[in-house]
């Protein structure tokens, strides 16, 4: 008799994205683009009806973001974008890009062939998002060139501060990544990768440190 085959594994169903997610991810993006321009009045009622959502995911959107400091509010008062406050955001951005300096330090002596690999991918994703002019992508891209080393340097606090201030630099990148200085945000992504791939610890934080402070 012949052999029976055996069954394959059935195909595991994506991760259902929960409301409250697509809720912030649609804000966000509107904040950061300048849809919802800063100091643009918020209405969970009228923002649930344009993003065909009950109000409670959008509710805790907006609380989410508030905690993001991209939207302010007061009880029973206002709900509003966050205005773009240059000192806060002077201080996010000397947060995070500390981190990420720091994150090369450690994760360089982490890094392998994989890594660099998975860094040249959203970098050339960056370049095309850029040409394409489709923003989004573009600091999407990004996210995914800086998250290699945050996560090979195997330190969760700094991936949690990172996480933490990044949303309130969102209207910077997409303000830079609109522009023709997007093309010397690829060009130093690059030269990190070269500065990795050597070993050079001292010149991949330098670049690190460089790639963070002409965001401001």
């Amino acid at each position: 008799m012949p052999s029976e085959e055996p069954a394959s594994a059935p195909v595991p169903e994506p991760p259902r994205r929960l409301l409250r997610d697509v809720a912030y991810e649609a804000l966000l993006a509107a904040i950061v683009s300048g849809e919802l321009a800063p100091g643009a009045k918020l209405s969970d009622v009228e923002l649930a009806a344009r993003l065909g959502l009950s109000r409670a995911p959008v509710r805790d959107a907006l609380a989410r973001l508030a905690t993001e400091r991209l939207v302010v509010s007061k009880p029973q008062s206002y709900t509003r974008v966050a205005p773009l406050v240059a000192e806060e955001i002077r201080g996010a951005l000397a947060v995070v890009g500390a981190m990420h300096t720091l994150a090369v330090r450690e994760a360089l002596p982490r890094l392998k062939s994989d890594h660099l690999a998975r860094m040249r991918t959203a970098n050339t994703e960056f370049v095309r998002a850029v040409e394409a002019g489709d923003i989004a992508t573009a600091i999407a891209a990004d996210d995914a060139f800086h998250a290699v080393p945050v996560a090979a340097s195997g330190n969760q606090p700094l991936a949690d501060t990172v996480a933490r201030y990044t949303p309130l630099l969102r209207r910077l990148e997409h303000q830079r990544f609109s522009g023709t200085a997007a093309r010397a945000s690829a060009a130093r992504h690059e030269a990190l990768i070269a500065a990795c791939e050597a070993g050079d610890a001292d010149r991949a934080a330098e670049i690190s440190y460089e790639i963070w402070a002409e965001l401001e």
